[in-house]
């Protein structure tokens, strides 16, 4: 169980977050986030806290409980999973983590299969001084993330490279 605090309504359907998921796995465009189209299913102040990270705070006590890590492929929910197709589901081969290389790369501006393939880089060339550079990027990451929030803009604005934010040098040590 991946703890969070809580945002959305008590038995707020899944369904819209299904078929939006689906689209973003089918498709090759860039993970807008329901959020950023104006999801009725937030609470008030839930979008502050979704847009600063501030809801995945509690994770830290699955992290010091050795259920996930600092630095890894974020956690999915299970109708994810069970649409990943063979290739895609080496980004299990890793803890899942509160932040990572996806995370600092461009995050919603970037493709589902960006993300799987970022993820998967990560789970293969994962080393201390990755997940360093991850953590201390994490901190800019989530200022682009909460300025995008506030200024409205819609994920995909501004192209990400296919390497992403950090240099494909930098994954290499």
């Amino acid at each position: 169980m991946c703890l969070k605090f809580r945002t959305m309504h008590c038995g707020a359907e899944t369904n819209t977050h299904q078929g939006h998921l689906q689209d973003l796995m089918a498709s090759d465009a860039p993970m807008v986030k329901m959020d950023a189209k104006g999801d009725s299913r937030i609470i008030p102040g839930g979008k502050i806290l979704r847009s600063a990270g501030l809801d995945e705070l509690p994770q830290l006590i699955n992290v010091l409980k050795g259920e996930m890590s600092l630095v890894g492929p974020r956690p999915c929910i299970t109708y994810e999973a069970t649409k990943y197709l063979p290739w895609q589901r080496e980004r299990f081969n890793t803890a899942p983590g509160l932040t990572g290389l996806w995370q600092v790369s461009g995050k919603n501006r970037t493709t589902f299969t960006r993300m799987i393939q970022l993820d998967i880089e990560y789970s293969r060339k994962r080393n201390l001084w990755l997940d360093f550079r991850i953590i201390i990027m994490t901190i800019p990451a989530l200022l682009v993330q909460m300025w995008d929030m506030k200024q409205g803009k819609k994920a995909g604005t501004r192209p990400v490279s296919s390497e992403g934010v950090i240099p494909a040098r930098a994954t290499n040590h």
